[in-house]
């Protein structure tokens, strides 16, 4: 590891969730990432700071969710940022903001005296859903609007600069366009399917380039409400992925990457459908950041490790000191019973060898705990409060105890889990004693019997 250079530390900052991308803060603010694909012309690789650092410092440095974006932004303009398009939704107990980023070009160097970013940010409307599904989102932007936009001072020259916008003219300016230009069904499949989800009165087509930035569902949503979305396969549309030949005789919605080499020759451009829940999701969170509460009760994830739609999702609230030593150490690379992730891992795997039953038995799994862990979740609150009224401290170690209690009753679940499918769907049985064999609708695709007929 080579250091580039230093950041001066700030005077007061905040503890937060160290994973891959930090996610909350001990001050209700949570960020949630995705990547989407920019023009190349932006990429720059001397910034010094990528999207997770840049993480880090919003959270560490932010009381809410507006400063955090402004001093990512300030950063990445005086430091340079060295990563890809990205796009961060940043949320606090009052609002909520989707933020995207890209570099500054090639012709930008450290010293310069040019910002070393462009970035903008949009505000999400009071009672509104918005979506990032690997492409950018924000379209025209109002910088005399304050209170829903924010941007780089060079979010206009730049592009200009680079020949993408002409400010001359009387084309309006859209972000996505001018920066990073895609209409990809791998990614707007799913912001059709997310927005149509949360207001299928809208009768979005599901064939649009383009969907609104934000819509206003047809009722409240609640937090499992939110589990269902992620753990999505497009079930119940012309797009479900537990159906025809690619999804096997079981129902597999799992569709693993396909090298151009292998692809038909006329469909090198193409791939599969792209399902909300990956199986090769590291991990995924659904937020709570609540005005009403004191920042150690109001503020929690949600957590699952691994794929969304055969994980247990469990509450960390967001002033925890310390978690489950299984969910801090462990490789990916070595299969190891003391590391969580691998439970969920192994969990969501095997699963794939007779998924239509499978996932029956992982469902049911996941509403035993996950429908435990909501119906504790008010009066572990209450008690949270009436310690905290106490002293701050007790209500702290209070929620650590509970959310590490959570975690490791979980993780053990589903190892039990896990030996329970193996013994289970042995050698295709179901408890040893009987045969499903296979579906009709399959065997005649595939030509049963075809061979021992003379």
């Amino acid at each position: 590891m080579i250091k580039i250079g230093e950041i001066p530390q700030a005077e007061k900052i905040y503890t937060y969730y160290h994973v891959v991308h930090p996610c909350m803060h001990d001050n209700q603010v949570i960020i949630g990432e995705t990547t989407f694909g920019r023009r190349r012309e932006f990429r720059n690789g001397d910034g010094w700071i990528e999207i997770d650092q840049l993480e880090i410092l919003g959270l560490q440095r932010s009381r809410n969710a507006r400063e955090c974006i402004q001093i990512m932004g300030a950063l990445a303009e005086e430091y340079g940022y060295g990563d890809g398009g990205e796009c961060l939704t940043v949320t606090d107990p009052n609002e909520a903001w989707h933020f995207e980023i890209i570099g500054p070009g090639a012709l930008w160097a450290p010293g310069s005296g040019k910002q070393g970013a462009a970035w903008v940010a949009q505000r999400i409307p009071d009672g509104e859903v918005g979506v990032s599904a690997n492409r950018a989102r924000i379209g025209e932007i109002d910088l005399d609007d304050k209170d829903n936009f924010m941007a780089s001072s060079n979010i206009f020259t730049l592009a200009e600069e680079y020949g993408f916008y002409d400010s001359s003219s009387e084309e309006p300016f859209v972000f996505y366009e001018v920066y990073a230009p895609t209409d990809s069904f791998y990614n707007r499949r799913r912001e059709w399917r997310v927005l149509s989800l949360v207001a299928p009165s809208l009768n979005l087509d599901p064939y649009a380039k383009r969907y609104p930035f934000t819509v206003k569902p047809d009722k409240k949503l609640s937090v499992q409400d939110l589990m269902v979305i992620k753990r999505d396969y497009y079930e119940g549309t012309e797009f479900d992925l537990t159906k025809g030949m690619a999804a096997g005789p079981f129902g597999n919605p799992n569709r693993y990457p396909t090298p151009g080499t292998v692809k038909p020759e006329d469909r090198k451009d193409l791939d599969w459908e792209r399902a909300i829940s990956m199986f090769r999701c590291s991990y995924s969170f659904i937020s709570q950041a609540r005005s009403w509460l004191p920042n150690p009760i109001g503020g929690l994830i949600w957590f699952g490790e691994d794929a969304p739609h055969s994980t247990c999702f469990t509450p960390f609230y967001c002033q925890v000191t310390e978690i489950p030593e299984s969910y801090s150490v462990g490789r990916r690379d070595i299969f190891d019973r003391s590391f969580a992730w691998w439970a969920y891992n192994f969990v969501s795997n095997w699963a794939d060898l007779k998924f239509s039953y499978m996932i029956e038995d992982i469902k049911a799994a996941q509403q035993d705990l996950e429908g435990d862990f909501f119906a504790m979740q008010p009066a572990v609150e209450m008690a949270a409060l009436e310690l905290y009224n106490k002293g701050q401290d007790l209500a702290i170690k209070y929620l650590t105890n509970y959310s590490n209690d959570c975690a490791i009753r979980a993780t053990d679940r589903w190892w039990k889990l896990a030996d329970e499918l193996v013994a289970k769907y042995d050698d295709g049985y179901i408890n040893a004693l009987d045969s499903v064999g296979y579906p009709t609708w399959w065997l005649e695709e595939v030509g049963f019997g075809d061979t021992l007929i003379e």
